[in-house]
């Protein structure tokens, strides 16, 4: 027993304590490491799956097809449930769930092209705001010729996970919005 005492009195229960104290703080700084690399990893995969989107909006399904069936204003591009349907692959790749997607806050307000037939947006009944026939290069100086596209944009939430952190249980909503020039 006298052992033991003279051990502690050496300096070892300062390090316990000291080990006690640091460690809880280590172990929350390697926890918000983690739930970070997840909420890149989540922005990655929308942002990945609005780019898919929006290039499958901006391509025609067949030249020598006709028109498809569900197609986007009697056009040869195909509509929103395709591009939608492209958009639900990419997050179910990762293991997001494409039902979350929450109505979309941040609708984007684009110039459309000159040219016919008239852009517009659409919100799907999935959350997804697809803009059709939009003006990608905006320039007053008139140098560039336009260039049009598509426009796919759609909000995904996160929620943290951090005890004893301002930020446990937060939610944020992660935004995803891509264009792709038109390929005819």
């Amino acid at each position: 027993m006298k052992a033991l005492a003279h051990k502690l009195k050496s300096g070892e229960g300062a390090e316990i304590a000291e080990a006690a104290l640091v460690l809880p703080v280590v172990f929350l700084f390697l926890l918000g490491i983690i739930w970070f690399g997840r909420a890149f990893n989540i922005y990655s995969t929308i942002t990945q799956a609005a780019q898919q989107g929006a290039i499958v909006a901006a391509r025609p399904v067949c030249a020598t097809c006709g028109t498809p069936p569900t197609s986007w204003s009697g056009s040869t591009f195909p509509g929103d449930a395709t591009v939608v349907n492209t958009i639900s692959g990419v997050l179910q790749a990762s293991s997001l769930d494409p039902t979350l997607i929450p109505p979309n806050s941040n609708v984007p307000n684009p110039m459309f092209c000159p040219s016919p037939p008239a852009g517009s947006c659409s919100t799907t009944i999935d959350n997804v705001t697809i803009c059709r026939e939009v003006l990608l290069n905006y320039s007053n100086s008139g140098t560039q010729p336009p260039v049009c596209g598509t426009l796919v944009s759609f909000q995904y939430p996160f929620q943290f996970y951090l005890p004893f952190t301002s930020l446990n249980l937060s939610q944020i909503i992660l935004t995803a919005q891509a264009q792709s020039r038109i390929e005819n």
